[in-house]
């Protein structure tokens, strides 16, 4: 018999400056530190899955990459995206363009923390 994955269970992004990154998610997208967190991260109470910004991995060096993450596409959930879209531009942080009609409801991108580029759904 194979053992099988039920899916995502934990997201978090490394990042060289955990504090910066931790501040730019609490501030912009209001999101919630969960009780406890390893020294060399920061996890946030979020629902269904977890999701902390973390220092790099052994081995793993982020100096020379302009776009971290790059391959991976990582969404959030909202309740209002098109409010959340405009709360980042009257912020100054990047976004990609408009708030656009998806399969999952309103979406945009946005450039978080050290480059990352976020997609948001929902509301």
């Amino acid at each position: 018999m194979t053992t099988t994955v039920e899916g995502p269970d934990f997201i978090a992004l490394q990042v060289t400056d955990v504090t910066a990154a931790a501040a730019f998610f609490e501030e912009h997208l209001g999101l919630h530190r969960a009780p406890v967190s390893p020294p060399h991260a920061v996890v946030f109470a979020t629902t269904p899955i977890p999701f902390a910004v973390r220092e790099p991995l052994p081995g793993t060096d982020l100096t020379g990459d302009s776009t971290p993450g790059l391959g991976v596409a990582l969404w959030l959930r909202t309740d209002d995206a098109t409010k959340l879209h405009a709360q980042l531009v009257a912020a100054g942080v990047e976004v990609a363009g408009p708030v656009q009609d998806s399969p999952f409801g309103p979406t945009f991108t946005f450039t978080g923390p050290e480059g990352y580029r976020l997609t948001v759904h929902g509301g």
